[in-house]
């Protein structure tokens, strides 16, 4: 084949590389429009893997590249006046101009022709004769622009401005140091890459770029601003720019996230920067690119593979590996976007914060990498929970946590689950072996299910309710069993199924209506949850006063029950739901239209139940942070509105789900996918929160704890099939003040030797 590829990169090179390795009769040139030893970057980071593919590829370059490494282990965190110092990381690292002269010695050497200095045609019309066009031109790919209707190019421009630099000062650690000045707060990743040059990239939000002037400043002015700024950290070296030829501002930069729909169009192939790209902050821009082009070879290269499913496979491949590293990506770049929240932490959460803050890394990574350092964190963490100081570490998730006069032994929660299963919404005993098992299996608070303010107000007939007077001393069976057996509290969770009701049971299928027998729904609004539901009643003012009522003497049954914290569902498109989201309440009286008018029906429900609530108890509040629809829902930035809004009237927690307020929503899953809502609420209103949401491993529970995301965690699933989850949990990370049922001990120290004897064995 004849192939032209258009930018001499890492990615451009080493494709060139690995096509002449697997055919030396292919005609391979790349065209670059710099010089041989122009480039803009400094050093490139590399993990253990990529190094291993390398060598699987090109034993020759790997060999040499391996050999020039800079290794380092430790990170650096420095804020509020401290250093944090971890350990175990395991880092390596290359100067991108060493880098490209090596790909170049080794292009030759097989038989690349390098063209420097050439500026090549952006126009596929001018490469008729190739049969391959490889845009290995990087994020700013001419020729990828050119045909952009074909790649389906998203790009999305990120808020933070950066300047890559360089330094003479070798650092020892991969640092991140945070200074704050009058005019905002400024920071810096650096790290060395060889012996005697450092990567040093300068990093703040927009609006203290501009309070510092760097729009109208020179590059040398910038520098040197720069310089004063980080001088503590540069010991006298100079701060060095490899780009004199940009002017003013335009050295700084903002951070394009790209994404193609397509890869190929025609001939023309799109590889590494010019097809995606990652952020910085975690440093695997080269390595994707790399290895993008180790992928597209071997496809092109096997035999009896047709050329689009070639492509097609290397898309496929290729794309799975950079959603997530993009996912992963994106979680750094809105760490760094929202340094605000985590800035009030104390400096050994803060750098816990910044080391999960990809999700790539977590607790159980961190006691790999640093055993020591990570139980200083748990020490840290214990101390500040229990008020003393503690000196062996516990896991986060066994921290006591209190809401009023309520204590909870550990910050596992029992989450909300309908069990459909009640009898004219009465509670019998499946409810008493249900709940009265997930207490005794260890986690510090229990929810109930939606339970109903009124008939009408339930989801399906097997729904289960506090309307009644029959349904107090069904309640009071449970909660007195839960508190004699078990150290756990127990919750109540109220709410109406608004337009969402009438439904058959969640295993005939959800939010489907009964096939007979079905009663009046209404809502905010006439809009139905779908097509094929109901068409609500919009609430009068009169209805608004009954349900309120109805809400009010369910929390005054629950006094009776003994109930040690009740939670307001105020999410999920059930009847408070649908007043908060736009989506569904479409009111033009004082009921709608603000957020201030949207909430005040819930808030006027919840201000009621708080009323004849015992003081002393707490009460939450379920909401749903983001419905999934852009601007035309809530977004997480007005679900803090709506979390101070119940804290200002009396809610202790703030219960974070997000969705199902809209039927044709399109949710971003993935692990402990609502989690980043629960951090926003919690750390821009300075509330409590709990994280729900696909968190199914102990290690998801610490990591989220200690970070400060939220202060309780709440699993769904994992409990439906292990009741039992909290004792595993502690047996498995050697836990022994647990509370365990006296009956259980047992069982709980041989599953404990068990676990530890199965950890032991995969170590040898």
């Amino acid at each position: 084949m004849r192939i032209a590829c258009l930018g001499g990169g890492p990615a451009g090179l080493y494709f060139a590389i690995s096509m002449k390795l697997r055919d030396a009769s292919h005609e391979v040139h790349v065209f670059e429009r710099n010089r041989p030893d122009d480039t803009f970057g400094w050093g490139v980071v590399f993990s253990d893997q990529t190094v291993e593919n390398l060598m699987a590829n090109d034993p020759v370059s790997g060999a040499t590249i391996r050999s020039e490494f800079a290794h380092w282990d430790d990170i650096d965190v420095h804020i509020q006046g401290e250093t944090i110092r971890s350990s175990g990381h395991g880092f390596i690292g290359i100067g991108r101009k060493r880098l490209l002269q090596i790909l170049q010695a080794r292009a030759r050497e097989l038989g690349v022709e390098l063209h420097f200095e050439t500026e090549a045609s952006a126009d596929l019309d001018d490469w008729r004769g190739w049969d391959l066009v490889i845009a290995a031109d990087g994020v700013n790919s001419r020729i990828r622009d050119r045909y952009a209707e074909h790649f389906g190019v998203d790009v999305q421009v990120r808020r933070n401005k950066f300047i890559w630099l360089g330094t003479t000062k070798v650092f020892d650690a991969f640092t991140f140091a945070f200074e704050q000045l009058p005019e905002g707060w400024v920071w810096a990743h650096a790290y060395r890459f060889d012996d005697n040059l450092s990567t040093f990239i300068v990093e703040t939000d927009p609006e203290t770029w501009e309070r510092l002037g760097f729009p109208d400043m020179e590059q040398a002015e910038a520098i040197a601003t720069c310089e004063r700024i980080f001088a503590r950290y540069l010991d006298g070296n100079p701060l060095i720019s490899n780009a004199a030829h940009l002017r003013g501002s335009a050295m700084w930069l903002n951070f394009r996230r790209i994404i193609c729909q397509n890869w190929h169009h025609k001939n023309l192939l799109l590889l590494g920067d010019a097809a995606h790209t990652a952020h910085f902050s975690i440093g695997s821009g080269t390595k994707l690119a790399l290895e993008d082009a180790i992928k597209l070879a071997k496809v092109l290269n096997r035999p009896g593979l047709e050329r689009e499913e070639a492509l097609a496979e290397y898309q496929a491949e290729r794309n799975l590996e950079v959603l997530k590293l993009q996912n992963s990506a994106r979680n750094s770049t809105e760490w760094f976007e929202t340094l605000d929240r985590y800035l009030h932490f104390e400096p050994i959460q803060f750098a816990y914060s910044l080391l999960t803050r990809s999700q790539r890394v977590s607790h159980e990574n961190l006691r790999l990498r640093d055993r020591s350092w990570l139980e200083g964190v748990e020490r840290w963490f214990q101390t500040k929970a229990r008020g003393v100081p503690v000196n062996d570490p516990a896991p986060p998730m066994f921290a006591p946590f209190r809401l009023r006069g309520m204590e909870v032994q550990n910050r596992v929660v029992v989450s909300p689950m309908a069990t459909y299963s009640a009898v004219d919404g009465c509670p019998n005993d499946f409810h008493l072996v249900h709940y009265g098992t997930r207490a005794q299996g260890g986690a510090g608070l229990v929810y109930t299910e939606m339970t109903c303010v009124s008939a009408e107000g339930r989801i399906t007939p097997g729904c289960a309710g506090l309307y009644a007077a029959e349904h107090v001393p069904a309640w009071k069976r449970v909660v007195d069993f839960v508190h004699a057996n078990s150290a756990a509290k127990i919750c109540l969770q109220l709410g109406h199924s608004g337009p969402k009701g009438s439904t058959k049971v969640g295993w005939e299928g959800y939010d489907v209506p009964l096939d007979s027998g079905n009663w009046p729904v209404m809502a905010a609004s006439d809009v139905p949850w779908s097509a094929a539901n109901q068409r609500p009643r919009p609430l009068t003012r009169e209805d608004m006063d009954r349900v309120r009522d109805e809400f009010v003497a369910a929390t005054e049954r629950a006094v009776e029950c003994g109930f040690d914290m009740v939670e307001l569902h105020a999410a999920h498109g059930y009847l408070l739901s649908s007043f908060i989201t736009p989506l569904t309440n479409k009111r033009t009286d004082e009921y709608g239209g603000s957020l201030d008018n949207r909430l005040r029906f819930p808030l006027e429900v919840f201000r009621a139940m708080r009323a004849v609530w015992p003081a002393e108890r707490p009460m939450s509040v379920r909401i749903s942070a983001n419905d999934w629809m852009g601007e035309q829902g809530v977004t997480p930035d007005e679900a803090v509105e709506i979390g101070r809004a119940f804290v200002a009237a009396g809610a202790d927690l703030i219960d974070v789900s997000a969705g199902q307020t809209w039927a044709d929503c399109k949710p971003v899953y993935g692990r402990m996918f609502q989690t980043p809502f629960a951090d926003q609420i919690r750390n821009e209103a300075r509330v409590n929160t709990m994280a729900v949401g696909n968190i199914y491993e102990p290690d998801h529970v610490n990591s989220i704890l200690a970070a400060g995301r939220a202060d309780l965690v709440a699993l769904a699933r994992p409990h439906l099939i292990d009741p039992m989850w909290t004792l595993r949990a502690a047996a498995a990370q050697d836990y022994r003040e647990q509370w365990v049922p006296p009956p259980y001990l047992g069982g709980q120290a041989q599953l404990a030797r068990n676990l530890k004897r199965e950890q032991e064995m995969l170590k040898a």
